[in-house]
């Protein structure tokens, strides 16, 4: 049984922080615990001095298959459905000095997408899948997705996504220029750290420097767009009840499993 001690397992060899989702008996799906874990844990990677680049990936066939859907369908003290806020808005974990790449190795959804999407880069294995069931939950995006997807895949195919539930490929992925590469199962992390190492060999001050303003242009360009969704996930929550997540909860993850 997984602990709260290890839901984050954390690996630093040569420079590089390997960040693992450690739920995989749910897919990785991301309870109270496991948010706050990443939280906390990207915060920790990111200050160390043995650390120059960040490589998130997840154990078990799934890279994380979004919210803890049995954990939304339970009420809390006051009948609400049990989410809290993110620690950071539109975020998962805090913005980092350093550079992180998802090795997606399984299916990313919903919440999970979100995650991946506040990745810098994204390697995925070809047995990747990618998806966005929010419109089928009944909650609205609240971790930047429907600012970041259009801006890596286009408007149409990220509305298609969110509007029909509908996956994509690792290699649909990599053609929609979602992924920077697609690999096989077993030359996932190496082509991720490859990656990685191949980021660490620039100049350090400037390539962060670099990286900074690669996010700034997005945060200029998306940030109102941002603070909108933000808003607008706040404003919608307090409609969603734990029994229309739990009548849903048994079709959605037919449905995704029947997709990857």
């Amino acid at each position: 049984m997984t602990t709260d001690s290890n839901l984050v397992l954390v690996d630093v060899a040569d420079g590089i922080a390997t960040v693992t989702l450690n739920r995989p008996q749910v897919r990785n799906a991301l309870s109270i615990g496991l948010r706050a874990a990443i939280h906390d844990t990207m915060a920790e990677v990111d200050g160390r001095d043995d650390v120059d680049a960040i490589v998130l990936t997840g154990a078990g066939p799934a890279f994380c298959a979004g919210l803890d859907l049995k954990e939304l369908s339970r009420e809390d003290d006051g009948g609400r459905p049990t989410l809290v806020a993110r620690p950071t808005e539109w975020r998962f974990f805090a913005e980092t000095v350093k550079p992180v790449i998802a090795a997606v190795n399984g299916a990313a959804v919903t919440g999970g997408l979100e995650l991946v999407l506040q990745c810098d880069l994204i390697v995925a294995s070809e047995r990747a899948t990618f998806g966005d069931t929010h419109a089928r939950v009944g909650v609205l995006p609240g971790g930047g997705l429907t600012v970041r997807l259009p801006e890596a895949i286009g408007y149409r195919a990220a509305l298609a996504m969110s509007l029909s539930g509908n996956f994509l490929t690792g290699q649909r992925a990599y053609e929609l220029g979602l992924a920077y590469a697609v690999v096989a199962p077993d030359d996932l992390l190496p082509a991720a750290h490859a990656l990685a190492r191949d980021i660490m060999g620039a100049d350090r001050a400037t390539m962060r420097q670099v990286l900074a303003v690669y996010r700034e242009a997005t945060l200029h360009s998306g940030g109102d767009a941002l603070r909108n969704e933000a808003a607008a996930f706040s404003a919608w929550l307090p409609t969603v009840t734990p029994g229309a997540v739990g009548a849903r909860k048994d079709g959605i993850i037919s449905r995704g499993s029947a997709q990857q």
